[in-house]
């Protein structure tokens, strides 16, 4: 599900607005550190990271 690239990282973009969604998944977007649409953040490629994207994965993308 993720890409992964040659430093490590993931580069992941909020593409769905939260509102509506229960607030564990509005908790797991501000993890993120997305606070706005369209905004990309590049976070380590680890299993915790992992996990929280894929909680979230219906209002992100993952970009290669």
């Amino acid at each position: 599900m993720t890409v992964q690239n040659a430093t490590g990282r993931v580069r992941v973009k909020l593409v769905r607005s939260a509102i509506g969604y229960d607030r564990g998944q509005r908790a797991t977007l501000k993890g993120l550190g997305l606070r706005r649409l369209h905004q990309t953040v590049e976070l380590p490629d680890t299993p915790t990271v992992q996990g929280m994207i894929y909680k979230v994965r219906h209002l992100v993308r993952v970009e290669g």
